[in-house]
């Protein structure tokens, strides 16, 4: 296997400065012993205008076959030849990128202390692999690199040039060039892009994998228009590591479109507990109350907006009456803990059809959310911050549009009756606000007003004379009289 990483410069910042970066010295062959042969570094060419660098592996066969115990390509019991005869010495494959991450670790890390100030900035660079497997032809390859900033010239290797008429392999010849990107990140996208484009592995992937991925990933998966199929592949196909694989890099990609970190978004579950909630009576009462309201309403479809570490999914799961209970969240932590409280890995195939566990946020449309008979926001609202809540409202009022939604949040009026709450202190503390019921009342009314639903107010908890209950919820309804008016 072959590659070869090409840069220009001038006596200002000479090319030869491609060997701090890759920590290989430009004057020196050097060789490095792997668990599957021997990676070699040298440099074709290495001077002020122009230097070259090579990695060649030269991979041992039957180490192969032995460490992998018949698996990957060509391990299939009826394929045994192929085992011995196959393309793996010539052609790029996640032996070559675990060869560039072992040779190049610090490089891919964008570390280098004698030119700190190159490894952070975009070079012209090349990259040559004269074998390439490509289960998706040319076109594949250029979708995979050119929205990361490559301009890419795939051509395919013919079967045999003494034969035209038999056409092309799955080999391509692939040529890299770009002046936008840093040396560090064309080496994390090949590391993961290769194995990719073979589509398998010479070696068991395990959960590690996923972080991994994500590591190399980092600043560009989450946004690839080619996420879905890289994750797969580079998995191997592995659907529950994929899917978590999938749900970080939405969490990636949300915490990027608010600006934000990820921590800051993934806060529904406290670091230090994933531990059953502690017994709270008037948690029970609210539950009761949601559930109460859903009966009357008769919905059999529901959607629990912001269901955390899946209490009230749990709840409606003892109904029989709700035939299909969706939990949303944005917090991959909860939802985690979530289909553990639930036991969702132990369900019966009829009991786990009634009930899914989704990534998402509220703050965004989803069309995933449509068409449902109710949708509960159960202690979720008071989270948001004020100018986000108008997001909120659309995508569940305007957008969703549930027949029934259920609001429950703080009455903060009740505050001064908990003995162990600091004055002017929220009950909790990632509250963004507690409103009273007057303020909780106008805010009702007027979403209700502007996306078409009536709405009423029920007291959860003891309604206390002066300060009124610790809890209030909103039970909307949406006003289909218009819409039936126009179809009689």
């Amino acid at each position: 296997m072959f590659l070869t990483i090409s840069t220009t410069g001038t006596a200002g910042n000479p090319a030869t400065d491609l060997g701090y970066l890759l920590h290989k010295h430009p004057d020196k062959a050097q060789a490095f012993s792997t668990s599957y042969g021997t990676a070699h570094v040298f440099y074709p060419e290495a001077d002020t205008e122009r230097c070259t660098a090579a990695l060649l592996l030269e991979t041992d066969t039957l180490a192969l076959l032995r460490r992998g115990k018949g698996k990957g390509r060509g391990g299939a019991p009826d394929a045994a030849l192929a085992q011995y005869v196959n393309d793996r010495p010539y052609a790029a494959s996640s032996l070559l990128a675990v060869a560039l991450s072992t040779v190049f670790s610090s490089a891919l890390r964008g570390v280098c202390q004698a030119r700190p100030e190159r490894a952070a900035d975009p070079l012209p660079l090349r990259v040559e692999v004269p074998a390439l497997p490509a289960r998706g032809g040319a076109g594949l390859v250029r979708r995979l690199f050119e929205p990361l900033g490559w301009t890419v010239t795939a051509d395919p290797v013919p079967l045999d040039t003494a034969f035209p008429e038999w056409g092309d392999s799955r080999y391509v010849r692939l040529v890299l060039e770009s002046e936008r990107l840093t040396l560090a990140e064309a080496l994390r996208h090949l590391y993961v892009l290769l194995p990719v484009l073979d589509d398998a592995k010479h070696y068991w992937v395990s959960a590690d994998e996923v972080d991994k991925l994500l590591r190399a990933g980092e600043g560009w998966l989450a946004g690839h228009p080619e996420q879905q199929l890289i994750t797969s592949r580079y998995l191997s196909r592995r659907w529950s590591l994929t899917r978590q694989a999938r749900e970080r890099l939405e969490l990636v990609r949300l915490a990027e479109a608010d600006d934000s970190e990820v921590e800051d978004i993934d806060n529904a579950v406290a670091e230090e507990t994933e531990t059953e909630e502690k017994p709270a009576p008037l948690a029970e009462r609210r539950r009761a109350a949601i559930l109460t309201a859903l009966h009357a309403c008769g919905a059999a479809r529901v959607l629990d907006l912001g269901c955390g570490q899946g209490q009230l999914v749990r709840a409606l799961l003892k109904d029989t009456r709700f035939t299909e209970i969706v939990g949303v969240d944005v917090s991959v932590r909860a939802l985690t803990i979530a289909a553990r409280r639930i036991g969702l890995d132990r369900m019966g195939e009829r009991q786990a059809a009634r009930v899914r566990l989704v990534q998402g946020s509220l703050a965004y449309t989803d069309n995933r959310l449509k068409g449902y008979d109710a949708a509960v926001l159960s202690e979720v609202i008071e989270h948001v911050d004020l100018p986000r809540l108008p997001a909120l409202e659309y995508s569940v009022f305007g957008h969703a549009r549930p027949r029934t939604v259920v609001v429950t949040t703080p009455n903060v009026e009740y505050n001064v009756r908990w003995d162990s709450l600091p004055a002017g202190h929220a009950r909790h503390g990632d509250h963004r606000f507690e409103w009273t019921r007057e303020e909780f009342r106008a805010w009702a009314a007027a979403v209700a007003g502007r996306h078409g639903y009536d709405v009423e107010f029920v007291p959860v908890g003891p309604d206390d004379p002066e300060v009124g209950p610790p809890t209030q919820m909103a039970v909307f309804h949406r006003d289909d009289t218009e819409k039936e008016a126009k179809a009689a």
